[in-house]
């Protein structure tokens, strides 16, 4: 059984290294090649690389891990992504790329704001840096948490071992063919989730182990009233908490650096219709694998020990070989499209708005790409250490990384494409005030515990946080005069 596996997987890990040494003989001449494909992407590309970069291995595994113990209740978290995306495309896409590119051919969105607010420039890229740096090693990690779970659940193998080799299959590709093999290999894996998450839910029904959709109903109707309500024992706090992860989207660098890099501005309609498509499907997907996985498991007296390893186990007892390596790549496949893009982006920051502003004498291309490869690999090795404990959460690490930068980065990203009287002043005092917030917020056990009862999402209080400080501190007007009109 593991030969025909092996098989599968070893294909996908050949057509990933095949696309990161076509993408280094295509586009890694300049550093605007490496770290932003010559901002060429097409729309279908950058779409599908937004979304897979977006969509960790939490799509497969935190998600439905959350629905399979708590019910329909959970996919209130998908609701509130989904308009956050739609949203996000809207406001935040045609701007940032015809403002990244206006403002001194901005390469990194600390760069956008550097150049955006001159007066401050250092500064902000220095603070947006660090904080880029730190959130993503963190969020970096639970990539890797999720590659150790599927080598230890699905080969019984060594979970650090599994962790190792997630990390290694990604530098392979990210560090030779920079941002074109992260988007390329964005496309492919995103195609392969969609399609493993339209397959499963399908198999899980109509196997006759299933018992088809009616049985599955009864069954989870039976066991509790509660699992198939969207309402039933959901507080306003947990409601609140469950739709603010759509505020997320707007400060993620993974995610919005593809916005940067589409092909040109008229572009952007056509990409967010498929990028929406794309994100829909997937997300039903998940949900339906989450809700279906519970009946499957209760109908036939299955054990799930770790919830989110749900789709492992299922992939391993329904499909051939060959397909369950397919199924294996798919989860792969969301964890190093989302895995190669944090570090790519970690990479751009030190690159570009530490180590150039630091050199004495300016930078050659070759040596600033050079310089962009060992970042990649030393946040790579910080995610390990990170990623050391076979007991972390996949959603609690995406969580808490996901708040961080919604928090730091979403209202200023908002406010200095749309709000021409922001300072540089505001942008600093927003992008502190956000991440502090967070911070305070998860090391205070308010996320889990708020007044006694449910705890409130640490996004909320910090995106508001942020949103008043940039307001209040740009209207006091210390700089007003510096900022160039939006």
């Amino acid at each position: 059984m593991q030969t025909g596996v092996w098989i599968s997987l070893a294909a996908y890990f050949l057509l990933m290294v095949g696309i990161g040494i076509y993408a280094w003989r295509k586009s890694t001449a300049s550093s605007e090649e490496y770290m932003l494909g010559g901002r060429n992407l097409s729309p279908q590309v950058a779409a599908l690389s937004a979304g897979a970069s977006d969509m960790s291995g939490w799509l497969l595994l935190g998600l439905p891990g959350a629905l399979f113990v708590s019910g329909l209740s959970q996919s209130w978290i998908a609701v509130g992504l989904s308009i956050g995306a739609l949203l996000n495309w809207i406001i935040v896409a045609p701007r940032l790329r015809e403002q990244t590119e206006r403002y001194d051919n901005a390469l990194t969105i600390p760069g956008f704001l550097g150049n955006r607010f001159p007066s401050r420039a250092g500064l902000l890229r220095l603070v947006s840096a660090i904080i880029i740096v730190i959130f993503f090693a963190v969020y970096t990690a639970s990539g890797l948490v999720a590659g150790g779970k599927l080598f230890a659940s699905a080969f019984g193998g060594s979970y650090m071992a599994g962790v190792l080799i997630t990390l290694g299959i990604v530098l392979v590709y990210t560090v030779i063919g920079g941002f074109l093999a992260v988007s390329l290999t964005d496309f492919v894996q995103g195609c392969i989730m969609m399609l493993a998450l339209v397959v499963m839910p399908i198999v899980i029904l109509t196997t006759g182990q299933g018992g088809g959709v009616g049985q599955a109903a009864d069954r989870l109707s039976g066991m509790d009233d509660s699992f198939l309500s969207l309402s039933t024992g959901v507080t306003a706090i947990g409601w609140i908490s469950a739709m603010a992860w759509g505020l997320g989207y707007f400060g993620q660098p993974h995610i919005i650096v593809r916005f940067m890099a589409i092909r040109r501005v008229s572009d952007v309609p056509r990409a967010r219709a498929v990028g929406m498509s794309w994100m829909l499907v997937s997300l039903i997907g998940a949900v339906s694998l989450g809700v279906f996985g519970r009946a499957y498991a209760l109908r036939n007296g299955l054990e799930i020990a770790d919830p989110e390893t749900l789709f492992i186990v299922l992939s391993n007892l329904l499909f051939h070989p060959l397909v369950t390596g397919f199924l294996y790549a798919a989860l792969l496949a969301a964890i190093m499209s989302t895995v190669s893009s944090q570090l790519l982006v970690s990479s751009s920051s030190l690159t570009e708005d530490i180590y150039r502003r630091l050199r004495k004498r300016p930078a050659t291309e070759r040596e600033l790409v050079t310089v962009g490869r060992l970042a990649v690999l030393a946040v790579g090795l910080v995610a390990v250490v990170i990623a050391r404990d076979p007991d972390s959460q996949v959603l609690g690490l995406v969580s808490n990384a996901w708040a961080g930068f919604g928090a730091a980065f979403g209202p200023l990203i908002i406010l200095a494409l749309t709000w021409p009287r922001m300072t540089g002043t505001g942008a600093v005092a927003g992008l502190i005030t956000g991440a502090v917030t967070v911070i305070l917020w998860i090391a205070l056990g308010l996320n889990q515990t708020l007044l006694g009862g449910d705890g409130l999402y640490e996004i909320v209080p910090g995106f508001a946080a942020s949103w008043i400080a940039i307001v209040l501190v740009s209207r006091a007007g210390a700089d007003r005069g510096e900022y160039r009109a939006a």
